[in-house]
């Protein structure tokens, strides 16, 4: 089963899921679907076609593999811009999510590496996602692509403006980055996420992509958030039981894939194994 993607039309006849908020759902698993370098990136080969085959394929997976909600990133656009994307990111994004939106009806959210929140905004309301992912939306993170500035102030009115019903699930200490303030607090960086970002979930990573969490900083948090806490980062078929024990949710990427190659093509086997066991 593994490998065997149809494109587009690997998305007709699959069931139909549920259309409704993920945050009110327990346990919601949200596959991650890794586009391949956007036109503009170093690494874009000259062929929008395929950019496109591979996202349909990718959903028909994700959404056959039994997923609750898709997640599309512009995960092959390294380096990534630190803040603001350029146009064409934005419309290629929106023009694969709007395909993936008329083919699949599982809830759908959107991220735009590394912290154009706004435009993640913008994507989600035109193709009628549910939900956004903001890697910084409160205290300011060093990164590869020097430091990142939180956008809550802009992100927030930019909803209210909208009229949008949609959800902002926002990082925790999130990874490939570090806290600038010497004195930083897991703790408080997560109350101020809910109380001063307004964030609607917070999200919990490990140190880089792939990379398992501290257990116990699921545990610090979940202690003291009042919203749900989902892990994003290192879940696995092995542990994604031991994990539900404190989590809400979980975004899994990397071990959905065939391999662990960046491009690589998600697997309906590894999908549904996980699923399984968080299910079964």
């Amino acid at each position: 089963m593994a490998g065997n993607h149809g494109g587009a039309a690997a998305l007709k006849g699959l069931p139909v899921g549920s259309n409704t908020n993920i945050l009110e759902r327990k346990q919601t698993i949200i596959g991650m679907l890794h586009l391949l370098p956007l036109p503009g990136a170093p690494r874009f080969n000259g062929n929008t076609a395929s950019i496109v085959e591979h996202a349909l394929a990718d959903a028909a997976a994700l959404a056959e593999g039994g997923v609750d909600a898709i997640m599309i990133e512009n995960f092959g656009d390294v380096p990534y811009f630190p803040d603001k994307v350029p146009v064409e990111t934005i419309t290629w994004m929106t023009r694969i999510g709007g395909l993936i939106r008329d083919k699949c009806d599982l809830p759908l959210g959107v991220c735009v590496l590394r912290n154009d929140g706004r435009a993640a905004l913008a994507i989600a309301h035109s193709i009628g996602a549910q939900f956004i992912r903001i890697c910084v939306l409160g205290s300011p993170r060093v990164t590869d692509q020097g430091l990142v500035q939180a956008t809550a102030y802009d992100i927030l009115r930019d909803r209210a403006r909208l009229g949008a019903d949609i959800k902002i699930l926002a990082d925790v200490d999130i990874k490939h980055s570090y806290p600038l303030a010497a004195s930083f607090s897991l703790k408080a960086e997560a109350a101020d996420l809910i109380s001063r970002s307004l964030a609607d979930a917070l999200i919990v990573t490990g140190t880089a992509t792939g990379i398992a969490i501290r257990e116990s900083d699921l545990s610090e948090i979940r202690g003291i958030a009042n919203v749900p806490v989902f892990v994003g980062s290192g879940v696995t078929e092995k542990n994604i039981k031991q994990l539900s024990s404190d989590a809400s949710g979980f975004i899994i990427g990397t071990s959905f894939k065939e391999s662990k190659r960046a491009d690589a093509r998600v697997s309906v086997d590894k999908v549904r194994a996980t699923v399984s066991q968080l299910r079964g």
